[in-house]
């Protein structure tokens, strides 16, 4: 469809945060890094040259209607596709006309994809050639991080702009419009106070379609009444979702977060971002299976019950689900976070990786090599091995690494928690 349709004359019926889109750059709030005074997205938008872009960022950060602001200035000719509701079908038949329009009228024609990670890679490579030949300049609009979601033949093609949240004052500043302009509440509502305004701004959470819808629930709430209630408000909230999408970048971001907290030592930001989770409907079973993999590879013998605990809750949130399954998570959290933390058996075993790849298959020892049969100890295996319970304290001085290794040192204990006591122990029978 080309240009926005209906969406460049909004109709009445249409939900608040549509009918109070910007129509123009001046109109925009936010995303200053990209369209502010001689920023470079607003100086190709304004000198009509932009080439194939792609809109990164969170939902009602303004990436369709920054496709709206380039669709009412290029002299281009601009058409919207749902990767949604459209498909490859329509693709060719869009670029047909594009060449059509190149070839008799000398007009580029732009193509917006709105939700463009909704079509997977091989659908995405449909669209290469065209953007190769400069048949279509590709504008696309996606929630996901390009780096996963965006073919990468396609992503080299185009230049990426991320949007940024809005803050709560750019939310506000829309809100305060949303109550004055004829295409939001019309002045209907002159008594509503900033605080309330406010706190609707801060609840969005960088969202201002959320922001904006939220506050035509508000309105319709308070028809009887000469302001917008914070009451009112707060209802229309109840149903507001947490910004977490467990196949998404959040989910990675919120997990790193957590996982961070807990190696920095930080119990109450592990609760938190634990809490996030939780709310947002993440499995429990996935959050245990992160602590027990933390647990062995951040608190490692500094305190090996870490791993017994981080295994202990995993099982107990099988056994109990949720919502009960919370509260074992959250004591091996708390216990994990506040655990000395050594990262010496992780390290050690890649050290070792990293030296059986190098060197290869050394020969084992012959006193380390097993004799089940006569043969074999005429051959020598197993000669010269002592077994250690033959001598005081369990220990005797003896090789156990290949020739070729022998003095290398993969495991560096450190001094910490139980791991200070391994250190002293393996020091005594194996000195430097």
């Amino acid at each position: 469809m080309d240009l926005f349709e209906s969406d460049i004359h909004t109709n009445a019926q249409a939900p608040m945060a549509e009918r109070m889109r910007p129509r123009t750059l001046e109109e925009m709030v936010g995303q200053q890094h990209l369209i502010g005074t001689d920023k470079v997205l607003r100086r190709l938008i304004e000198s009509d040259r932009l080439s194939s872009v792609i809109f990164w960022g969170p939902p009602g950060t303004g990436k369709t209607t920054m496709a709206q602001v380039i669709a009412g200035s290029t002299r281009s000719r601009f058409v919207f596709f749902s990767a949604v509701l459209q498909g490859i079908k329509e693709v060719r038949e869009i670029v047909k006309k594009a060449r059509e329009e190149r070839a008799y009228h000398n007009r580029k024609t732009l193509l917006f994809v709105d939700e463009i990670h909704r079509f997977n890679k091989a659908q995405q490579d449909a669209f290469l050639p065209y953007v190769e030949k400069g048949d279509i300049t590709l504008i696309g609009a996606t929630t996901e991080n390009p780096s996963f979601e965006i073919n990468s033949a396609l992503l080299s093609r185009s230049r990426v702009f991320v949007l940024q949240p809005l803050d709560a004052a750019d939310i506000a500043q829309l809100l305060q419009r949303a109550l004055t302009d004829s295409r939001g509440l019309d002045n209907k509502f002159p008594e509503t106070d900033s605080e309330t305004l406010a706190f609707l701004a801060g609840q969005a959470q960088g969202d201002a379609r959320v922001a904006l819808n939220a506050l035509e629930v508000a309105a319709d709430l308070s028809k009887e009444q000469r302001a917008i209630t914070l009451q009112a408000v707060k209802d229309a909230l109840q149903q507001r979702g947490i910004r977490y999408d467990k196949g998404a970048e959040e989910h990675y971001n919120v997990i790193s977060a957590f996982i961070k907290s807990l190696r920095g030592s930080d119990p109450d930001a592990a609760l938190y971002w634990l809490a996030r989770m939780i709310e947002a409907g993440e499995d429990p079973l996935f959050i245990a299976r992160r602590m027990v993999i933390f647990a062995a590879e951040d608190v490692g013998n500094a305190d090996p019950r870490g791993l017994q605990l981080a295994v202990a809750s995993q099982q107990a949130v099988h056994f109990i689900g949720m919502p009960e399954g919370r509260i074992p998570l959250a004591q091996a959290a708390t216990y994990l976070a506040c655990a000395p933390k050594s990262n010496a058996s992780y390290l050690g075993i890649d050290r070792a990786l990293d030296t059986v790849r190098k060197s290869g298959s050394l020969p084992v020892p012959a006193h380390l090599c097993n004799a089940p049969t006569r043969l074999m100890k005429d051959m020598g295996y197993g000669d010269g091995y002592r077994y250690p319970h033959d001598y005081p304290g369990a220990w005797v001085a003896q090789e156990y690494l290949p020739e070729d290794l022998r003095g290398k040192r993969f495991y560096e204990s450190s001094e910490r928690g139980y791991e200070r006591r391994m250190q002293e122990f393996c020091k005594q029978r194996k000195p430097d």
